[in-house]
């Protein structure tokens, strides 16, 4: 496959090239052009050349319905004729009652409620300022203090980087944002050596207790966490019993649990709420984004109860918002792609193709050796790439295997989300997570492809010295 590429040139005098596409902010790589995305259609991009790529990551895992889904087309000419924005403080519109109320009735008891942002680190950032306005309304001043994963990621925002679990954005901003406590998220893959599952949970369950004792569990006000994490932790699983027991140590010191569904959510792990896999370990907030307005429209979403929201509307309410908060244009697509992903049953496709997928992929590493593990729920799924199958042994600094996969991948007609993060610490995963309307046969088509895409990086990286096995 060959590329037209248009590529934009840098120059060292006074007077630059004007303008140019957003990857110029990236770290400049002039080996690697980015080829131009002109047309989208179902699971497939193409380029200005002509040439077709399969969207084997839904982007960044959010183009849940793939591209140019007709339903959601329309919605977008109609609503554009009739309304676009109307300032949510000082307006009510239909398109933001109807999204509340369909979420509300799908995400079922204890998350009536849903206050609409532009994306999943507006949504993360308001769901920690709700926790605290509601902390503070009601007297518990001293809860400032917030738990989270390591590693973890939730999102972009000063506000939200210290709460990931990323030491290399941490790093950077370490003295401009609030740093959360960390406990090691409990890795299926690569729990400590000599430890089981459960037994590497129990450790981790102790440190959550310490660090309760020492800063004391009525300064914490919430831990946050994803039910099925994303690119920082390759799809890593939390079981229910973990969860379970976050929950009975969070309800006895009347700490909040919040689910980061950015990812998750949406129906992406077969079920419409990925918490709704582990119902002991509920959370009281839910933040969805990504999948809910499907890469169609920017679109957060925190669900609430009504008795955290109606109870705190009667003392101080929540005064916070943006100029786009409930943008009556991005809740009737919001609504369009909701109702698509229910009445077309992609929830249930995302569990049976999602299985599929994870089969033909583990089948596919009797022939890759650098393919570790694949792991993940219904179609967020992930798979790690190991230097070393036996010892889990990454490739070395000088080998980002996310990158070269991704890059490697696009002369295959696939399109691949995985970045290094951590520096490797935790391994290297790509996230091989289409939309979830894929059939069976388009995924025999992408593992034939990733196939060949690990082949080619096997070579690749030993011609760079690498050791495999």
């Amino acid at each position: 496959m060959t590329f037209a590429h248009n590529s934009l040139e840098r120059h060292d005098d006074a007077w630059p090239t004007p303008g140019g596409p957003q990857d110029i902010f990236a770290k400049e790589d002039p080996d690697w052009p980015l080829p131009r995305i002109v047309r989208g259609d179902d699971i497939y991009l193409y380029d200005e050349a002509g040439n077709r790529f399969i969207d084997m990551s839904s982007g960044p895992v959010a183009s849940n319905l793939g591209h140019n889904n007709r339903r959601v087309v329309e919605t977008i000419k109609d609503q554009v004729e009739k309304l676009c924005f109307a300032q949510s403080r000082v307006a009510r519109t239909n398109e933001n009652i109807a999204l509340a109320d369909r979420l509300a009735e799908v995400a079922g008891p204890g998350f009536e409620r849903a206050f609409f942002v532009s994306g999943g680190s507006e949504a993360i950032d308001t769901a920690v300022k709700f926790s605290r306005q509601y902390a503070y309304a009601n007297g518990d001043v001293t809860r400032t203090k917030m738990i989270s994963l390591m590693p973890s990621y939730h999102g972009g925002l000063i506000s939200t980087i210290g709460l990931g679990g990323d030491e290399v954005p941490i790093d950077v901003f370490r003295e401009m944002t609030v740093v959360s406590e960390k406990i090691d998220a409990p890795l299926t893959y690569r729990p400590p050596e000599g430890l089981s599952q459960e037994e590497n949970e129990d450790r981790i369950l102790a440190d959550f207790a310490a660090i309760l004792e020492r800063v004391g569990p009525g300064n914490v006000l919430a831990f946050i966490y994803e039910p099925v994490g994303g690119v920082a932790s390759g799809a890593n699983v939390l079981s229910n019993r973990f969860l379970k027991s976050i929950r009975q140590s969070c309800n006895s010191h009347g700490i909040l649990m919040i689910a980061d569904e950015v990812m998750a959510g949406a129906g992406r792990t077969g079920k419409f709420l990925a918490s709704s896999h582990t119902p002991e370990g509920m959370p009281d907030l839910i933040v969805l984004a990504k999948g809910v307005g499907a890469g169609y429209t920017p679109l957060g979403i925190m669900l609430a109860p009504a008795r955290m929201v109606d109870s705190l509307a009667k003392i101080t309410g929540y005064p916070y918002g943006h100029t786009a908060a409930a943008n009556p244009l991005s809740c009737a697509i919001g609504l369009a792609a909701l109702e698509e992903t229910l009445e077309r049953d992609l929830v249930g496709n995302a569990e049976r193709v999602g299985n599929y997928l994870q089969q033909q992929i583990s089948a596919l590493a009797d022939e890759c050796p650098v393919i570790g593990d694949v792991r993940g729920r219904g179609l967020l799924l992930a798979t790690e790439i190991v230097a070393d199958r036996a010892t889990k042994r990454s490739f070395d600094g000088d080998i980002s295997a996310p990158d070269r996969v991704r890059r490697i991948a696009f002369n295959h007609g696939l399109t691949i989300y995985g970045r290094r993060t951590n520096n490797g610490r935790f391994g290297d995963a790509i996230m091989t997570s289409p939309p979830l309307i894929t059939t069976n046969d388009q995924v025999d088509d992408m593992v034939e492809r990733l196939g060949a895409t690990m082949k080619e990086f096997m070579d690749e990286a030993t011609r760079l010295g690498a050791k495999i096995g």
